[in-house]
């Protein structure tokens, strides 16, 4: 849980208020995780009179290539202003197919490298901050903290390398390349954030002591409650937004839906690897699914009011899950969505403590049954405010930003970070 701490405890310490360098490979007016969690937290640092210069591609997610104009995407090697009045330089980006992984992967190491020269122009930063789950992002960070003797902190907003070998990135006994080099960052950065306390600990236990969580969120205030589901209604919908990649195991949903019938009702909302396996999947099940685009905004909000239960699923198979929180979770909490949980670990944990839904088994039958049982009774669907006020408590941006803050505070008013500097 986060610790309760005034909003304005950062702009009142004169020590605080610092110039920060964001390292991303993703930054608005994109629309993804890593763009909603620090655009968030950009607007409260900012309010606290802090100074942000971030370092980032042109605008080119989801697809591999710019799709908005030049005006708003950025050019290479230019100045930008950003939202909430940060400065954003822009880096080159290599134009790609948006579902390939290795060519998502070689994007990012050009834009990566790009990101070095960009890193040494302006003024100097009192800390470095680079944000996973782009990996070479975090090699830019390291290089650039070193060339400029500022502080580096990592953001693993993924359980990086343990994610790797459950995905069968690497297999063996033998540590791969990809996981010594994330380990060698983690080891090096004066200050490792991650978003789950479960994968803290982890690192903890394994010998870091430099590790603070700092968890994703959402701004509350721009997320409605909405009213709960009809009591009467003829056909029970699910809906699903989010990433369609080989985390999740959509195909579970589909397979669900498809021994239900006609009288349920699956909607997937957004991108990924999977989906054109996922769009393929359905045809062949000749199950009841729709599938949209990513959507921002009105539209995603239409799409909770017409749901009656909302899923966040991760596969089961893979343990670095267990300390990993689909970030949707906290939105479709604070919404007021009963949630179908297909989860375990840390994630399962939250449900339960927020009261926000049921916890299935990731297998076909036990969701189809699950919606059953509540299609038959829909007062289960009234998930009252509990959700909402765990959020409250726990993960709105305008509280997590202080915690950050005062993290970062305390390490560039430290002396601990010019110590492993040295020795490095």
């Amino acid at each position: 849980m986060v610790d309760s701490l005034p909003r304005d405890k950062a702009a009142n310490n004169p020590a605080s208020p610092m110039r920060l360098m964001l390292l991303t490979h993703s930054y608005w007016p994109e629309h993804s995780p890593p763009q909603r969690r620090w655009l968030s937290l950009t607007r409260e640092f900012i309010r606290a009179g802090w100074e942000i210069d971030v370092i980032a591609p042109v605008a080119h997610y989801p697809n591999g290539r710019r799709n908005l104009p030049r005006r708003k995407a950025g050019f290479a090697f230019a100045r930008q202003e950003g939202p909430n009045g940060e400065t954003i330089r822009r880096v080159p980006y290599l134009r790609h197919l948006g579902t390939s992984s290795l060519a998502r992967f070689v994007d990012q190491v050009f834009s990566a490298v790009m990101s070095v020269p960009m890193g040494l122009a302006g003024g100097k930063p009192d800390a470095i901050l680079a944000t996973a789950p782009s990996l070479p992002t975090l090699a830019t960070g390291y290089v650039l903290s070193r060339i400029r003797k500022v502080p580096l902190i990592i953001e693993m907003r993924d359980a990086w390398p343990d994610l790797a070998r459950d995905a069968r990135m690497v297999q063996g006994s033998v540590k791969s390349v990809v996981e010594r080099v994330v380990e060698f960052l983690q080891q090096r950065a004066d200050l490792v954030v991650t978003v789950t306390e479960g994968f803290a600990q982890t690192l903890r236990d394994r010998g870091l002591q430099n590790v603070v969580t700092v968890s994703n969120g959402l701004d509350l205030n721009s997320i409605p409650l909405l009213d709960p589901p009809v009591l009467e209604r003829d056909v029970f919908r699910a809906l699903y937004l989010g990433n369609h990649g080989k985390s999740q195991r959509l195909d579970i949903l589909i397979r669900a839906t498809a021994l239900l019938g006609d009288s349920f009702h699956l909607t997937l909302v957004g991108q990924g690897t999977s989906r054109p396996n996922l769009v393929k999947l359905a045809r062949e099940l000749n199950a009841p699914v729709s599938f949209f685009p990513s959507l921002q905004g009105p539209e995603v909000v239409e799409k909770y009011r017409e749901a009656d239960t909302c899923i966040v699923s991760l596969r089961d198979d893979w343990k670095s899950f267990e300390t990993t929180v689909p970030s949707k979770t906290y939105e479709v909490l604070a919404i007021g969505r009963h949630v179908t949980a297909i989860v375990r670990g840390e994630a399962e944990r939250i449900i339960l403590e927020a009261g926000g839904g049921d916890i299935v088994a990731a297998n076909p039958e036990a969701v189809a049954q699950l919606w059953r049982e509540l299609a038959a009774d829909r007062s289960r669907l009234a998930s009252g405010v509990s959700g909402r006020e765990w959020v409250k408590a726990n993960a709105d941006y305008s509280q997590l930003a202080v915690r950050y803050m005062d993290s970062i505070s305390a390490l560039v008013r430290s002396n601990s970070w010019r110590r492993q500097e040295d020795a490095a």
